[in-house]
């Protein structure tokens, strides 16, 4: 990016409103500007933008970024411009009030650590003056049971685990599920909703060493969004860098390109793991995933969301 050099990292978040407002002047937006500013900055320096450009100019910078803006470009800088626990917040709102994408608000919700979700219902409730829990109502049967245990659940997030409970929970599951006829879903949404990522992980080695796949039982026995969110809780407890890169390649794969998960997915994990996930891409799918992006978006939308990836390794 021949740009980045124009933007040298020690700019102040002043300077930053001023290029911003500068960027938006005159006939048509200079976009390639904004995007170089935005995707360089962390979250506090984003607030502080934000910040000071009501200061200067009397206008919210997103009002004015969502008029300057437009299409997948704006959607993508828009959802950037939050900090991680509003931007997740705010991802839930929308797709559980406005386009009732219920499997963006199951993927947030079941990929996020303990600590994570303690302070994204913190946020929710402030930001909305709802509770997450009252707009979850919303979903129905298995898989609202399943949410609504998994964000109001306290979860242990240490390494260590109970042998013999891991044992227990592999058996409890065999029991409830495959060894049945019908499924007992009521001791999968338990355990999925009161263990530990490293307890579950456990569990799922302890059962394909007794029975067979842990996913692929979930897989027979469980459907729809409940069946998604109990794989996302399970892949997630293993290693999320690995759950985002294969959901990554199925919004790319085939004909035409889910964007809202491309971005949604993108924008989420930037400052968490996407070096990672960049990583597990290669890995699994022996393609970087820069140049995937690059093959399946085009003009502005595409540069933003390669500077979020950040260099190609």
């Amino acid at each position: 990016m021949a740009t980045f050099s124009a933007h040298p990292v020690l700019t102040s978040p002043r300077d930053d409103a001023m290029h911003l407002y500068k960027a938006f002047k005159g006939l048509g937006c200079d976009t390639a500007a904004v995007i170089n500013i935005l995707a360089h900055r962390d979250a506090t320096q984003r607030a502080l933008i934000q910040q000071e450009y009501r200061t200067m100019y009397s206008e919210e910078l997103t009002k004015r970024l969502a008029s300057e803006l437009s299409g997948k470009v704006e959607k993508a800088v828009l959802l950037w411009m939050h900090d991680p626990a509003g931007r997740d917040a705010t991802i839930i709102r929308q797709s559980l009030r406005e386009t009732s994408d219920y499997k963006a608000v199951t993927e947030v919700i079941c990929s996020r650590t303990p600590a994570q979700l303690q302070y994204l219902k913190q946020i929710y409730h402030s930001k909305f003056g709802v509770y997450l829990e009252h707009d979850l109502q919303v979903l129905s049967g298995d898989h609202q049971k399943l949410l609504l245990a998994y964000v109001s659940t306290p979860r242990h997030e240490g390494p260590e685990v109970d042998a013999a409970l891991v044992q227990h929970d592999a058996k409890t599951l065999y029991k409830a599920g495959e060894k049945k006829l019908g499924t007992d879903e009521k001791k999968f949404i338990q355990i999925f909703s009161e263990r530990s990522r490293t307890h579950l992980a456990a569990v799922n080695s302890a059962y394909e060493n007794t029975y067979n796949s842990l996913k692929k039982a979930i897989k027979s026995e469980t459907s729809g969004l409940f069946e998604f969110g109990l794989l996302t809780i399970l892949q997630c407890a293993q290693n999320p860098a690995k759950y985002f890169a294969k959901a990554l390649h199925k919004a790319m794969k085939g004909m035409g390109t889910d964007d809202a998960t491309l971005i949604r997915i993108v924008v989420t994990r930037a400052e968490i793991d996407m070096q990672y996930i960049k990583g597990e891409y290669h890995k699994k799918f022996k393609k970087s995933l820069n140049d995937v992006v690059h093959s399946e978006t085009s003009g502005h939308y595409r540069a933003f969301l390669l500077l979020l990836l950040g260099p190609n390794h």
